[in-house]
């Protein structure tokens, strides 16, 4: 691939943002600062430049200068030639979202207000002598044509920026005026006083409106300079950003002062990358990925183990990694934080030449709905070592529906017409669908299920059980010693109507309520022991087939982490994936795989989260067995792992597959399997 001919954006990135700290202002030594991120393994940074404080001596009323400014040289000016003498690329960084109370006393409409008319103060009760901050408008024209945009031209005009990136970009709720006629002439009605009335696309319309703005001005000023937005997996628009920016991030946090029973789930990093990758055509996502074990504790660090996990997730599922810091090394306390930066840095050296324009390889995609359902399921798939792509609504159309042999549908999921009629066609051309939970009468999906049009919606079940049905059962596949696995939560109950429907598993009901399953022991026979009630059924439909479990797997995925339940996901994908699964790995506890495929190579990363988290070791996994089947066939040339640098010996099938056994992984691997 001819990289030359690409912006320095389109290509492999390695950034470091130094957080920095007005006070400590004086102790930045431009060209120490610049040769530090180069010695730790960066080729951009993110520098502070405008918004709440003006890093460089702005002439724009209202714009607050850092009082910590030297005055005998200007520092913005110096850290960017000395970033450029290192050869690294500068990203400005600046942030809107809040401005000091003395712009409010003098131009409160400028500021978010509560409904009661207040406006929106941050940090109150905060320590020391600081002034207080306060949110601004979206809407307002602090964030638009008062000071933003006559900022951005000011910085454009004066500075060498290689990029901006804008922090805290976002809607914040609002009730000020201009909100309030912006939302009456849109909507034709009021603004609702409960922000849980507002219309859906709200927010994301403010901050398309407010970003439409700066793109437009940076690119009028320079074209080159592209433009840094993030992006969210849940609460978000991602087509809207897209449409409003040159580049993505996303930042999953991995806070740990939330306590240990509400950290984020181990797959955050994971499928925040996998999102931003379902656009096509688009450069490789940022994943920020802070130091610190949440925003109070910031002057440390993430335990080390831990740390290396959530860092490794980000390449490993297709992303630029993207460090943010509290402070320059300098004052950084935690030297810990350096040495892992450096040392994660030289890693994804190794490896970005090989994954630079690489695409990602799965046969299973899931339909995103950023609820519980699609994180349970996501868990199950990534547990179980199944690589998969996450797909929006909208990006469910059939030539793109056409390069997976499986979609996963989780409850929850909106059947549009429209979509049914996609995924009807996705199984009759040789598809699999794997759907759960209660659907709607729709009579074409009703059809695809292979169900009656009688569904009755049971009440919370428990003390219930699923009961494998019939021999060879695909779905029992490494639970052939148990008839029943645990059951628990709303059942539809549904009756079998198509002529190649069959049922491979039923409901046992309650055998006692909750509160006597216990005692006496004598009782705990089962009353119903089998019932023709389906809580697992296929229907062969045209070349493919649906799958339909009419009850919450993923409720099970995440309120249990029963093995079950995770085995019962894996043996649906075998069973939809027939007998040509891409890869095959030895299952293990915390293991994650990911697929790419560049010129014909395939890449596999390999990354070890095992134990318990947050995790205080990284405990290496050892003699994991790899069964590759070549996308294209071919014949191997080599196996090299690109981070420790070592060829594997492999053996090969006669069908062709390719395996071999990567002897010990600790934290993150790259394997390429190269083809003649």
């Amino acid at each position: 691939m001819d990289t030359t001919a690409r912006d320095w954006w389109q290509k492999p990135l390695r950034i470091i943002q130094p957080n920095l700290q007005i006070k400590d202002t004086a102790l930045i030594d431009p060209q120490k600062l610049a040769s530090q991120m180069k010695e730790m393994g960066a080729n951009a940074i993110v520098f502070n430049v405008a918004g709440i404080y003006a890093w460089y001596p702005t002439r724009v009323p209202f714009h607050t200068v850092n009082e910590y400014l030297p005055q005998s040289f200007d520092l913005l000016k110096a850290v960017i030639e000395a970033c450029h003498k290192e050869g690294l690329r500068f990203i400005g960084r600046f942030d809107f979202s809040r401005a000091e109370d003395s712009i409010y006393l003098q131009k409160p409409q400028w500021f978010a207000k509560k409904t009661d008319g207040e406006p929106e103060i941050v940090g109150l009760y905060r320590p020391g002598p600081w002034s207080m901050l306060m949110n601004t408008c979206i809407n307002g024209a602090y964030r638009n044509e008062a000071v933003a945009l006559p900022v951005l031209d000011e910085v454009i005009s004066n500075y060498d920026l290689d990029g901006i990136f804008f922090n805290a970009p976002g809607y914040s709720d609002c009730w000020c005026e201009a909100c309030r006629q912006k939302y009456a002439a849109k909507y034709g009605q009021p603004l609702p006083a409960n922000k849980k009335e507002f219309a859906e696309d709200w927010a994301s319309t403010c901050m398309r409106d407010n970003m439409d703005k700066f793109y437009s001005l940076i690119k009028n000023k320079n074209k080159d300079i592209p433009m840094i937005l993030y992006y969210n997996l849940y609460h978000d628009n991602l087509f809207d950003r897209a449409e409003t920016t040159d580049m993505l991030c996303t930042e999953p946090q991995d806070i740990l002062s939330l306590g240990h029973h509400h950290i984020p789930e181990f797959w955050k990093p994971a499928l925040s990358i996998k999102l931003g990758r379902s656009l096509p055509d688009r450069p490789t996502p940022f994943g920020i990925v802070h130091s610190s074990p949440g925003m109070d504790w910031r002057h440390t660090g993430l335990p080390p183990a831990e740390y290396r996990f959530w860092l490794s997730q980000i390449p490993a599922h297709g992303g630029s990694i993207w460090h943010s810091l509290t402070g320059i090394p300098d004052t950084i306390g935690d030297k810990r934080i350096l040495e892992i930066v450096a040392a994660f840095n030289a890693d994804v050296k190794q490896v970005e030449s090989d994954m630079d324009g690489a695409a990602p390889l799965s046969q299973v995609a899931l339909m995103w709905t950023a609820d519980p359902s699609a994180e349970g399921m996501a868990d199950g798939l990534i547990n179980k070592q199944v690589p998969f792509d996450v797909l929006l609504t909208e990006q469910a159309v059939p030539e793109r529906l056409a390069q997976y042999k499986a979609l996963i549908i989780p409850e929850g999921m909106k059947y549009t017409e429209s979509f049914v009629d996609i995924i009807s066609a996705y199984v009759e051309q040789g598809g699999c669908v794997i759907v759960e939970g209660a659907v709607p009468k729709n009579e074409k999906l009703l059809a695809l299920l292979g169900i009656g049009n009688d569904i009755y919606v049971s009440q919370s079940l428990t003390a219930s059980y699923l009961r494998f049905e019939g021999q060879g059962n695909p779905l029992q596949k490494g639970l052939e010693q148990t008839e029943l696995i645990a059951h628990r939560g709303k059942v539809a109950y549904v009756t079998p109507a198509g002529e190649r429907t069959q049922v491979l598993a039923t409901l046992v009901p309650p055998f006692s309520p909750l509160d006597a399953v216990g005692r006496p022991p004598e009782r705990a026979s089962l009353p119903v022991s089998h019932t023709e009630l389906p809580l697992a059924l296929t229907n062969k439909i045209g070349r493919g087939i649906a799958l339909y479990m009419p009850f919450s797997l993923s409720h099970l995925i995440n309120e249990y982490k029963l093995v079950e339940h995770y085995q019962l996901l894996a043996n649906a994908v075998d069973y939809a994936l027939g007998d040509e699964p891409l890869i095959e790995v030895t299952h293990m506890p915390g293991l994650q795989i990911t697929l790419f495929e560049k010129e014909g190579h395939v890449l596999i990363h390999l990354v070890n989260g095992a134990g318990r988290r947050p995790l205080t070791a990284n405990i290496p996994l050892t003699q994991i067995e790899v069964k590759l089947r070549l996308p294209g066939g071919g014949r191997v040339k080599a196996v090299q792992q690109l981070i420790s640098g070592e060829a594997l010996s492999y053996r090969t099938d006669e069908a062709g597959a390719v395996s071999f056994t990567v002897p010990s992984l600790l934290v993150w691997e790259c394997l390429r399997v190269e083809t003649e």
